[in-house]
């Protein structure tokens, strides 16, 4: 197994790596942020869509069938029931007015749930949180050299092996 910049786990890293593979992981989180934050976006303009297309039906419904819906309704509920064609006349309208309230309502529904959708507050807040909890975090201590690996020591390889 090994670390995200491909050393071994387990090995001590320099501060150069640890530097490194923080900015690479602190990256990939900022991408995963926005990444969330556009999901989310594309969600609530897709209900803000559907919101707009169903009044949108509903206004279609209404203009466009009435005078066919109208006449059909009215001769038929006449052949049915021999009232004054005045009257199937105004309950085939009644029956389209209905049909235009129902679409509204489903409407109406989609945007109050495009409107609550919190998505880009909730991504904002959670970048906040990881901010804050970067802020507090603490580096560890570091181990207590062994007696023969001194100061000393440690340059003399340094030199030697640059």
């Amino acid at each position: 197994m090994s670390a995200p910049d491909g050393s071994p786990v387990g090995a001590e890293r320099s501060i150069g790596q640890l530097f490194a593979s923080a900015t690479a992981e602190m990256s990939a989180l900022v991408h995963d942020e926005i990444a969330l934050a556009k999901a989310q976006l594309r969600q609530d303009v897709k209900r803000g869509a559907t919101s707009g297309g169903a009044f949108s039906a509903a206004g279609a419904v209404l203009i466009f069938s009435l005078p066919m819906l109208n006449f059909a309704l009215a001769y038929g509920i006449r052949t049915w029931s021999d009232w004054n064609l005045a009257v199937c006349f105004l309950l085939s309208f009644a029956a389209n007015v209905l049909v235009a309230l129902v679409l509204a309502l489903v409407g109406i529904v989609f945007a109050k749930k495009a409107k609550k959708s919190k998505g880009p507050q909730k991504v904002a807040a959670s970048m906040k949180e990881s901010a804050v909890v970067l802020q507090k975090a603490k580096p560890h201590p570091r181990p207590e050299l062994p007696q023969d690996r001194g100061p000393e020591a440690i340059e003399a390889v340094a030199r030697s092996s640059s």
